[in-house]
């Protein structure tokens, strides 16, 4: 027989539910549960915990013989025969069955199935026992046996266990078609696999939206797995009375096999040409993964009880098979991911350069996650690969998604975190971030999945049939490609082994980065011990006394102190670099080495804060620096002194007393500007010059003109005859015992120098 599917023109019969009338605008919130009717193709009876009949379908005098008002109240032996009646009483002692029995109703009351034999499911409906009775039907296809287990056992793919579950209910249930969908995350479905007449053009392949199958028919689905309409076009049978009257609310037939569809549905198969429809839900884990849906186009088609409970098994078993398969790409997949990881960790590992710098050029970076775009911050430097959104918007982004409490966040839709942001979904739909500083972080791209919808049965009540010439025959494919929906806004989802890998790469990253400032502030340490003394050597003629405070237990500072001979004078220095850590010691130790070499090579101190200036603004890219530097002549106690930007130092007289060196500083070492001037003076024997950093005298939120006539006063009440250790440790402690309730976060250094 040729199959032809086509619009159908048959008016499709009343299907309004007991409830009221359908909005067919309104599919997602229909009540699909409580229709109030049953499929004509067998009876149903509800009974209370006395056997009493409350609901009976408006049938049971057709198929049973008795009429339903009268039913309601009667013992259900009265009902359906003591044959039937003692079996159900059985069940129930047996807790429900799993599956239908089959028995011949020889003992009936009357109506067109009394002596025949019939299939009866037995299940509940909260405190009520229904009794589900149709006709037996012969199986038409082969009977389920372990073969078909076998054959399934074949499939090593999703893919292929899809394509063999779809022939086997093929053949179990003799449906002209046999499609297998797949749901994804926004349950839009997919055709998957597909077993079909050879007349019949292929649905493999087609998309449909989520709204074809709203949230109350997924629930229904995983309650109950099988779903039949023998006839597109039956007549709904009411349920007598509508109402249970203990409850007040319509039967739940949520487990009944008989239970009316939705007008909605009727009006999306009517519109395909389905004359005939099944559907068996593929679980995963008690999670809809998909569906088995069936279509007959040639008239009513009603497979019997035996081969829907083997279309049924079949699918169970595919879906056990496909979850199997599933974890294992899952497990694969996180290896390859982890594989990834290592090799990306290795060569960071290799590479001398900075590993937010070797990340960022990594080519495996984007292949990771399966992204198409990747940017990094670190310490406010942005660096991108692949197609990011502008750098501007990147920021928000960040802020985003940030989470405070999780150190990988992720979405797949971006807009609905910040509206704003979806217009740049073509970029960064979804995204994925590590990172839990607002200035570090990493993030990972992927565009909007577009989805073409290229699925039919508008539920809008618009038949096909009104668009069309009746005389011209459309294929279903020719007929759903009339209506085209596209999801925007949303990207692929983040696998779990993504998410994990995307962890590791970071903690792996943090790791190195950790490794590489242990080392560098170790070898900046060991170069600053070198460079900055812990005791002054020994000159004759001249003492000299120093300290230096870090501000934090790293001894990395940009302050530093120097003291060293040229021939009979002898040259002293205090500088400060701005900032901490290892570029600061860094810096400091290029400028101490620079102002080493101008001295000894005769300039005098203000000549060397010059040519230094110079250097650093031109040469070395080290930021700015402030610097103090003075000659004395053991001989004569000539001293000349010269300062860029910095404090000016103390003249400690041996009579006592202290008092600021009136020194006019030239602007900061780097500003590339200014000539320094020198002052001059002489050290009489057991005179002394203090230098410091700005470090001991400056405090946030105080007024340094005070600070510093407190150290003037702190060093001008100390003895000058005192040993000039002891002079300058009882100095320090001093100044910190009045700093005690407001320490510095900065490095303090001093540097004392008495001529003997």
């Amino acid at each position: 027989m040729t199959i032809i599917p086509r619009p159908s023109t048959t008016p499709a019969a009343d299907h309004t539910p007991a409830y009221a009338a359908p909005d067919l605008t309104t599919c997602d919130t229909e009540p699909i549960h409580v229709p109030g009717a049953i499929q004509p193709h067998g009876v149903l009876v509800a009974v209370d915990g006395d056997d009493r009949v409350v609901v009976a379908s408006a049938n049971l005098e057709e198929l049973l013989g008795v009429p339903a008002a009268t039913a309601i109240g009667c013992d259900l032996v009265d009902v359906v025969g003591p044959g039937l009646g003692d079996l159900v009483r059985g069940v129930l002692r047996r807790e429900l069955p799993h599956e239908p029995l089959t028995v011949v109703l020889t003992d009936a009351v009357g109506g067109s199935l009394a002596g025949e034999p019939v299939d009866v499911r037995v299940h509940r409906s909260e405190d009520r026992v229904v009794l589900e009775v149709e006709g037996l039907v012969r199986s038409e296809g082969p009977a389920p046996t372990g073969n078909s287990l076998a054959r399934l056992a074949q499939g090593t793919t999703t893919e292929r266990l899809a394509d063999l579950l779809a022939r086997e209910v093929r053949a179990l249930t003799a449906f002209d078609r046999v499609m297998v969908y797949r749901f994804d995350e926004q349950w839009n479905g997919v055709v998957v696999a597909e077993a079909r007449a050879a007349t019949l053009n292929p649905f493999l392949g087609l998309h449909y939206p989520a709204t074809d199958i709203p949230a109350q028919a997924r629930r229904l689905y995983r309650v109950n797995p099988i779903r039949l309409i023998a006839d597109v076009h039956y007549t709904p049978v009411p349920l007598h009375p509508v109402f249970d009257p203990d409850s007040g609310q319509p039967l739940d037939l949520s487990h009944a096999g008989l239970r009316s569809v939705s007008p909605i549905h009727v009006e999306y198969l009517s519109n395909m040409g389905v004359t005939a429809s099944m559907s068996v839900s593929i679980l995963l884990d008690g999670e809809l993964w998909g569906l088995v849906a069936c279509h007959h186009y040639s008239g009513p088609h009603r497979p019997s009880q035996e081969a829907r409970a083997a279309a049924e098994v079949v699918t169970q078993a595919t879906a056990h098979l496909i979850g199997h398969r599933q974890r294992a790409e899952a497990r694969e997949a996180a290896l390859e991911t982890q594989r990834r990881v290592t090799e990306m960790g290795q060569r960071i590992a290799r590479d001398p350069r900075s590993p937010v710098e070797t990340l960022a050029d990594d080519p495996a970076l984007l292949e990771l996650v399966g992204a198409t775009g990747v940017a990094i911050c670190f310490d406010g430097e942005v660096r991108t690969r692949g197609v990011v959104p502008p750098r501007h918007v990147l920021s928000r982004i960040a802020a985003a998604t940030d989470d405070p409490d999780r150190y990988v966040s992720s979405t797949q839709h971006l807009g609905a975190l910040d509206a704003d942001l979806a217009a740049h979904a073509g970029q960064a739909a979804g995204v994925l971030r590590i990172g839990s500083v607002p200035e570090r972080w990493l993030m990972w791209f992927r565009p909007e999945q577009r989805v073409v919808v290229d699925w039919g049965g508008d539920p809008s009540n618009k038949r096909l049939a009104a668009d069309a010439d009746p005389a011209v025959r459309l294929s279903p494919r020719q007929s759903f490609e009339k209506w085209q929906e596209v999801t925007e806004g949303v990207s692929a989802p983040w696998r779990t082994w993504e998410l994990d890998g995307a962890d590791v790469l970071g903690r792996n990253v943090n790791a190195q980065l950790l490794v590489r400032s242990r080392e560098q502030i170790a070898m900046a340490e060991s170069v600053q011990r070198t460079v900055v003394l812990d005791r002054a050597p020994v000159f004759s003629g001249v003492a000299v006394a120093a300290r230096y405070h870090p501000a934090t237990s790293y001894q990395l500072g940009g302050d530093w102190w120097d003291v060293f001979e040229l021939g009979d004078r002898v040259a002293v220095v205090v500088g400060d670099v701005a900032g901490h850590g290892v570029a600061a010691a860094s810096a400091m130790t290029q400028l101490r080495t620079a102002m080493r070499a101008y001295l000894f090579e005769g300039h005098q101190p203000g000549e060397c804060l010059d040519r230094l200036d110079a250097l650093l603004d031109g040469l070395l890219d080290l930021g700015l620096a402030t610097a103090v530097v003075a000659t004395l002549d053991r001989t004569t106690g000539e001293v000349r002194l010269a300062s860029a930007g910095h404090p000016a130092p103390l003249l400690l007289p041996a009579a006592g007393g202290a008092h600021l060196v009136d020194v006019d500083p030239r602007p900061m070492l780097g500003v590339g500007s200014g000539v320094a001037e020198e002052v001059r003076l002489r050290l009489d024997p057991g005179d002394g010059l203090l230098l410091y950093s700005d470090g001991l005298v400056e405090r946030r939120g105080t007024d340094l003109v005070e600070r510093t006539e407190r150290l003037r006063r702190l060093a001008g009440d100390r003895p000058q005859a005192d040993h000039l250790e002891r002079w300058v440790d009882g100095l320090v402690l001093d100044l910190a015992a009045t700093d005690a309730a407001d320490p510095t976060d900065d490095d303090a250094t001093l540097l004392v120098v008495r001529r003997s």
